[in-house]
Protein backbone atom coordinates (compact mmCIF):
# COMPACT_ATOMS: atom_id res chain seq x y z
CA UNK A 1 0.00 0.00 0.00
CA UNK A 2 1.74 3.68 -1.04
CA UNK A 3 2.31 5.97 1.72
CA UNK A 4 -0.63 8.43 0.48
CA UNK A 5 -2.90 6.00 0.72
CA UNK A 6 -1.78 4.36 4.52
CA UNK A 7 -2.46 7.63 5.77
CA UNK A 8 -5.74 8.19 3.98
CA UNK A 9 -7.00 4.94 4.71
CA UNK A 10 -5.73 5.98 8.70
CA UNK A 11 -6.98 9.33 8.49
CA UNK A 12 -10.95 8.27 7.75
CA UNK A 13 -10.45 5.64 10.49
CA UNK A 14 -9.56 8.22 13.09
CA UNK A 15 -11.51 11.56 11.81
CA UNK A 16 -14.41 10.09 14.26
CA UNK A 17 -12.06 10.18 17.34
CA UNK A 18 -10.75 13.58 15.81
CA UNK A 19 -11.00 14.99 20.02
CA UNK A 20 -9.64 11.88 21.42
CA UNK A 21 -6.72 11.35 19.13
CA UNK A 22 -5.75 15.42 20.07
CA UNK A 23 -6.14 14.78 23.36
CA UNK A 24 -3.66 11.84 23.23
CA UNK A 25 -1.00 13.68 21.85
CA UNK A 26 1.95 15.32 24.12
CA UNK A 27 1.24 19.31 24.17
CA UNK A 28 4.62 19.27 21.29
CA UNK A 29 2.92 16.99 19.44
CA UNK A 30 0.05 18.86 19.50
CA UNK A 31 1.83 21.59 18.40
CA UNK A 32 3.36 20.21 15.06
CA UNK A 33 0.04 18.27 14.42
CA UNK A 34 -1.55 21.70 13.66
CA UNK A 35 1.66 23.10 12.29
CA UNK A 36 1.13 19.82 9.23
CA UNK A 37 -2.60 20.43 9.06
CA UNK A 38 -1.67 24.19 8.25
CA UNK A 39 0.63 23.31 5.44
CA UNK A 40 -2.09 21.01 4.05
CA UNK A 41 -4.62 23.26 3.44
CA UNK A 42 -3.16 24.22 -0.34
CA UNK A 43 -2.33 20.31 -0.82
CA UNK A 44 -5.38 18.50 -3.02
CA UNK A 45 -2.87 15.13 -1.96
CA UNK A 46 -3.86 15.52 1.46
CA UNK A 47 -7.35 16.88 1.10
CA UNK A 48 -8.33 14.26 3.13
CA UNK A 49 -6.42 15.68 6.43
CA UNK A 50 -8.88 18.80 6.15
CA UNK A 51 -11.76 16.81 6.24
CA UNK A 52 -9.95 15.17 9.15
CA UNK A 53 -9.34 18.65 11.40
CA UNK A 54 -13.23 18.84 11.57
CA UNK A 55 -14.27 16.61 14.43
CA UNK A 56 -17.37 14.33 13.95
CA UNK A 57 -20.53 15.74 14.48
CA UNK A 58 -22.91 13.47 16.55
CA UNK A 59 -26.01 14.27 16.09
CA UNK A 60 -27.62 12.16 19.17
CA UNK A 61 -25.46 13.79 22.15
CA UNK A 62 -27.99 15.75 24.04
CA UNK A 63 -27.98 19.62 24.11
CA UNK A 64 -26.52 20.98 26.96
CA UNK A 65 -29.64 22.73 29.05
CA UNK A 66 -28.86 26.86 29.05
CA UNK A 67 -26.72 28.02 32.37
CA UNK A 68 -29.45 30.39 33.93
CA UNK A 69 -27.15 32.51 36.60
CA UNK A 70 -28.64 33.85 39.68
CA UNK A 71 -29.34 37.35 39.70
CA UNK A 72 -26.27 38.58 42.33
CA UNK A 73 -24.21 35.89 40.03
CA UNK A 74 -25.44 37.71 36.97
CA UNK A 75 -24.46 41.22 38.19
CA UNK A 76 -20.96 40.40 39.35
CA UNK A 77 -20.62 38.66 36.01
CA UNK A 78 -21.94 41.36 34.42
CA UNK A 79 -19.22 43.30 36.28
CA UNK A 80 -16.30 41.18 35.89
CA UNK A 81 -16.37 41.10 32.28
CA UNK A 82 -15.70 44.67 32.42
CA UNK A 83 -12.38 43.84 33.93
CA UNK A 84 -10.91 41.73 32.24
CA UNK A 85 -7.37 42.09 32.02
CA UNK A 86 -7.36 44.70 34.79
CA UNK A 87 -5.85 44.15 38.08
CA UNK A 88 -8.59 43.61 40.03
CA UNK A 89 -6.97 42.94 43.74
CA UNK A 90 -3.88 44.05 45.79
CA UNK A 91 -3.63 42.60 49.13
CA UNK A 92 -0.98 43.77 52.33
CA UNK A 93 2.66 42.86 52.76
CA UNK A 94 2.97 40.18 54.82
CA UNK A 95 7.01 39.01 56.33
CA UNK A 96 8.31 35.56 55.66
CA UNK A 97 10.82 35.35 58.61
CA UNK A 98 12.48 32.40 59.52
CA UNK A 99 10.09 31.57 62.43
CA UNK A 100 7.51 30.65 59.50
CA UNK A 101 10.28 28.89 57.15
CA UNK A 102 10.92 26.72 59.73
CA UNK A 103 7.74 26.04 60.88
CA UNK A 104 6.78 25.28 57.12
CA UNK A 105 10.00 23.04 56.65
CA UNK A 106 8.42 20.79 59.87
CA UNK A 107 5.30 20.46 58.86
CA UNK A 108 6.40 19.14 55.14
CA UNK A 109 9.35 17.33 56.49
CA UNK A 110 11.64 19.51 54.10
CA UNK A 111 14.21 20.53 56.56
CA UNK A 112 16.63 21.44 53.86
CA UNK A 113 19.76 23.83 54.68
CA UNK A 114 18.92 25.96 51.97
CA UNK A 115 15.49 26.98 54.16
CA UNK A 116 16.66 26.34 57.68
CA UNK A 117 19.98 26.70 58.43
CA UNK A 118 21.12 30.34 58.22
CA UNK A 119 24.82 29.76 58.98
CA UNK A 120 25.39 27.09 56.51
CA UNK A 121 23.25 29.25 53.84
CA UNK A 122 25.25 32.22 54.54
CA UNK A 123 28.89 30.39 53.88
CA UNK A 124 27.54 28.19 51.02
CA UNK A 125 24.45 29.42 49.60
CA UNK A 126 24.28 31.82 46.51
CA UNK A 127 22.09 33.73 48.21
CA UNK A 128 23.48 34.17 51.22
CA UNK A 129 20.56 33.43 52.95
CA UNK A 130 17.89 31.25 53.48
CA UNK A 131 15.04 31.27 51.42
CA UNK A 132 11.34 30.20 51.90
CA UNK A 133 10.28 26.83 50.14
CA UNK A 134 8.77 27.23 46.76
CA UNK A 135 5.43 25.56 47.81
CA UNK A 136 5.48 27.76 50.95
CA UNK A 137 4.79 30.34 48.53
CA UNK A 138 1.58 28.95 47.48
CA UNK A 139 0.32 27.77 50.45
CA UNK A 140 0.30 31.70 51.32
CA UNK A 141 -2.23 32.64 48.53
CA UNK A 142 -5.31 32.15 50.29
CA UNK A 143 -3.87 34.61 52.95
CA UNK A 144 -2.38 36.87 50.51
CA UNK A 145 -5.72 37.24 48.32
CA UNK A 146 -7.49 37.88 51.79
CA UNK A 147 -9.78 34.62 50.50
CA UNK A 148 -9.47 33.51 53.98
CA UNK A 149 -10.70 36.93 55.53
CA UNK A 150 -15.07 37.53 55.65
CA UNK A 151 -14.08 41.00 56.57
CA UNK A 152 -12.56 41.52 53.30
CA UNK A 153 -14.23 39.09 51.08
CA UNK A 154 -13.40 39.94 47.16
CA UNK A 155 -17.06 38.22 46.51
CA UNK A 156 -19.04 39.08 49.30
CA UNK A 157 -21.92 37.89 47.18
CA UNK A 158 -21.07 34.71 46.76
CA UNK A 159 -21.80 31.87 49.44
CA UNK A 160 -18.64 30.13 49.02
CA UNK A 161 -14.98 29.90 46.81
CA UNK A 162 -13.86 26.34 45.79
CA UNK A 163 -10.34 26.43 44.89
CA UNK A 164 -10.22 24.35 42.01
CA UNK A 165 -6.12 24.50 40.86
CA UNK A 166 -3.55 25.93 39.55
CA UNK A 167 -2.88 26.07 35.69
CA UNK A 168 0.48 27.63 36.15
CA UNK A 169 3.45 27.44 38.43
CA UNK A 170 6.75 29.24 38.28
CA UNK A 171 9.30 30.68 40.72
CA UNK A 172 10.74 33.40 39.28
CA UNK A 173 12.81 34.84 42.10
CA UNK A 174 13.39 33.52 45.67
CA UNK A 175 12.00 35.27 48.27
CA UNK A 176 14.31 35.32 51.52
CA UNK A 177 14.05 35.15 54.98
CA UNK A 178 12.74 38.51 56.40
CA UNK A 179 11.68 38.94 52.65
CA UNK A 180 8.00 41.13 53.15
CA UNK A 181 5.70 39.46 50.34
CA UNK A 182 2.17 40.35 48.70
CA UNK A 183 -0.11 39.06 46.07
CA UNK A 184 -1.64 41.00 42.63
CA UNK A 185 -4.09 39.30 40.91
CA UNK A 186 -5.05 40.00 37.34
CA UNK A 187 -8.69 38.87 36.02
CA UNK A 188 -7.79 36.24 32.73
CA UNK A 189 -11.32 35.09 32.40
CA UNK A 190 -14.95 34.65 33.88
CA UNK A 191 -17.03 31.79 32.95
CA UNK A 192 -20.71 30.88 33.78
CA UNK A 193 -21.16 27.25 35.57
CA UNK A 194 -23.85 25.77 37.20
CA UNK A 195 -23.72 26.97 40.41
CA UNK A 196 -22.16 30.70 39.68
CA UNK A 197 -18.92 31.78 38.15
CA UNK A 198 -15.67 29.97 37.02
CA UNK A 199 -12.54 32.29 37.58
CA UNK A 200 -9.22 32.53 36.37
CA UNK A 201 -6.25 35.15 37.92
CA UNK A 202 -3.01 35.78 37.44
CA UNK A 203 -1.50 35.96 40.80
CA UNK A 204 2.12 37.57 41.18
CA UNK A 205 3.53 37.40 44.58
CA UNK A 206 5.65 40.79 44.76
CA UNK A 207 8.67 40.78 47.04
CA UNK A 208 9.13 44.21 48.53
CA UNK A 209 12.50 45.65 46.54
CA UNK A 210 12.70 43.38 44.24
CA UNK A 211 11.99 43.67 40.82
CA UNK A 212 10.93 40.16 39.87
CA UNK A 213 8.17 38.21 41.64
CA UNK A 214 8.50 35.27 44.46
CA UNK A 215 5.75 33.54 42.05
CA UNK A 216 3.66 33.81 39.46
CA UNK A 217 0.47 31.06 39.49
CA UNK A 218 -2.72 30.61 37.12
CA UNK A 219 -5.35 30.26 39.91
CA UNK A 220 -8.71 28.84 38.86
CA UNK A 221 -11.77 29.48 41.33
CA UNK A 222 -15.21 28.45 41.37
CA UNK A 223 -17.86 30.86 42.98
CA UNK A 224 -21.44 29.24 44.16
CA UNK A 225 -23.81 31.37 44.89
Amino acid sequence: MKVANLFKHRGESLSKHHNEFVQWMSPTLREYWGEFLNKTNSSHLFSWVRDFQQPAVNEDAPIPEPIVLKPEAQALYAELQEQIGEVIHVGDWISVDQERINQFGQVTEDMQWIHTDPSRAESESPFKTTIAHGFLTLSLLPRLTDSVDPEQAQFPTAKMVVNIGLNQVRFPYPVKSGNNVRAKSTLLKVTPIKKGLEIEREIKVEIEGIRRPGAVVVSVIQLHF
